[in-house]
């Protein structure tokens, strides 16, 4: 299966507030929580790939049933080391699957394709209506200095936990309450945004509401209807 594995069925660009996020529904937006991958920055594996791979290869890699990719990822987001995410692969896939994890944790910094289009503006504007930014990612440790030695954007966060740096990842609740803590916010006061809805689930979970990202135009929609002042897009 090509993706993350357990993914729930979700819409897309709409405010969800189930759980015990229900009891925050309609209370005002002050701070909003970004994921960073494929929502802020492009993170797409494949352009790694490709230089040295042929799509058969590719597509087999990206397929977690078939080289654990997703499953490594998820071993590292937690805290594992570089070196530890391609022995898991070694371990239950072999190779050819090992030597391309090997390349890929190599050559990382190639996944990191922009910055996900309105994401720069969409921050700028929240800052001016004096609504709290912040980021909460998972990501392997020695991965992410890439990202933000690379990624100017990242900066603009008032603040940032990333998994891997703690040691918890999404979409268990303890890394959503940290974050909470760390950034000294309520969950009824904010919205948390992710490309994923399992980690809009465990938002929920903590009593943020979410909204599972695709489309920067409604997205923006989404959080004005919610009452955040942000200038729209025009028509």
């Amino acid at each position: 299966m090509k993706g993350w594995p357990g993914e729930p069925q979700m819409a897309y660009d709409e405010l969800m507030a189930r759980d015990a996020a229900a009891a925050a529904e309609g209370a005002p937006i002050t701070q909003v929580i970004f994921d960073f991958g494929n929502v802020l920055l492009y993170w797409d594996p494949e352009a790694v790939m490709i230089p040295r791979y042929s799509q058969r290869l590719v597509d087999g890699f990206l397929d977690n049933d078939i080289s654990s990719f997703y499953d490594a990822n998820d071993l590292m987001d937690a805290g594992a080391s570089l070196e530890e995410g391609v022995a898991y692969v070694r371990e239950h896939k072999g190779e050819p699957w090992a030597s391309m994890m090997r390349y890929y944790v190599d050559n990382f910094r190639d996944s990191l394709t922009g910055v996900v289009t309105g994401a720069r503006v969409l921050i700028d504007d929240l800052h001016a209506a004096g609504i709290g930014v912040w980021g909460l990612s998972n990501w392997q440790q020695d991965l992410y200095q890439i990202a933000d030695r690379d990624c100017d954007l990242l900066g603009m966060l008032d603040g940032k936990v990333v998994s891997g740096q703690v040691r918890m990842r999404k979409p268990n609740r303890d890394i959503y309450e940290y974050a909470l803590h760390s950034f000294g916010i309520r969950a009824r006061d904010s919205v948390f945004i992710d490309d994923k809805a399992m980690n809009i689930v465990g938002a929920n979970q903590a009593g943020i509401r979410g909204i599972r990202f695709r489309d920067p135009r409604k997205l923006r929609a989404c959080l004005i209807a919610a009452g955040v002042p942000i200038p729209p897009v025009r028509d």
